[in-house]
């Protein structure tokens, strides 16, 4: 392999980004690696002050005392308490969670709990929700107020099961999204999908992933996408999560060992022609 093959090992390929609020970082990873850029962010963030559905979610939990708490992302657990702070309600907030156990996903999720003064009780050593909340329902949980931090998807199955275990559920969505603001961005990138132009579609979060899908099924191109997806395009996901709509959809994908951007990236760098 020569020089500039080693330091551009994306070289000639060209990558879709779906993402919106990463997009710039993540595409600039990928063009120094060689890569050519598509990009059509498929999903907007809603931000959170103007957010009435985590306002009201918030004064459930501070409606009576709460026995746990789910962090399920460091920056999510963040942006709820200073939306908290917009609406007045920050100080009350992190009194009223003060009591409660709190259990962290991942590392990040255990920096926010930090960050807020809170004590962290527990964090998952693998930073997988299933074995967070594997451990949470090793506990006694009939008649226990339990707060979810949703991360975009509505991790119905876990809520279910906690539900199951006699548990009041107060799921905060924290993150919650729409159509991308540049609807026709989006659309150009499932034209140049479907077309045969793109090598490889990596993914960050669930959402962008399931209205991809989703956007091309509006469009009556879902199955040019879904065969495009199948037989053309290496599609990488960064964790389970992610990987949740791609894996219902039956498409094939690959995830890294580490569920971190810079790792998904590597893994372009491995699995592409010619890398």
């Amino acid at each position: 392999m020569n020089d500039d093959r080693t330091a551009r090992p994306l070289e000639g390929c060209t990558v879709g980004v779906t993402a919106e609020r990463k997009a710039e970082e993540f595409g600039a990873l990928l063009t120094k690696k060689g890569a050519h850029v598509v990009h059509g962010a498929a999903m907007h963030t809603v931000p959170l002050p103007e957010d009435g559905e985590l306002a009201e979610a918030t004064r459930r939990v501070l409606a009576s005392p709460v026995a746990f708490v789910v962090a399920t992302t460091g920056v999510g657990f963040r942006g709820w308490l200073e939306a908290a702070e917009h609406d007045g309600l920050g100080s009350g907030l992190v009194e009223h969670l003060r009591s409660a156990t709190l259990l962290a996903r991942g590392a990040k999720a255990l920096g926010a709990i930090r960050g807020a003064g809170l004590p962290d009780a527990w964090s998952a050593p693998s930073e997988e929700s299933s074995e967070v909340f594997d451990h949470l329902l090793e506990h006694d949980l009939a008649g226990k107020r339990v707060v979810v931090q949703l991360h975009g998807q509505p991790m119905t199955e876990y809520r279910e099961k906690l539900r199951a275990a006699g548990a009041e559920v107060i799921a905060v969505p924290v993150y919650r999204w729409t159509d991308p603001l540049d609807l026709d961005a989006l659309d150009h990138l499932i034209g140049e999908i479907v077309a045969g132009r793109v090598d490889a579609l990596p993914f960050t979060s669930a959402p962008a992933a399931a209205n991809l899908l989703d956007r091309a099924q509006r469009l009556g191109r879902g199955e040019e996408l879904h065969e495009a997806l199948r037989s053309r395009v290496l599609l990488a996901c960064v964790g389970p999560v992610t990987a949740a709509p791609i894996a219902r959809a039956g498409l094939p994908y690959v995830m890294p060992e580490r569920a971190r951007t810079g790792s998904l990236v590597r893994l372009l760098t491995e699995r592409l022609p010619g890398s």
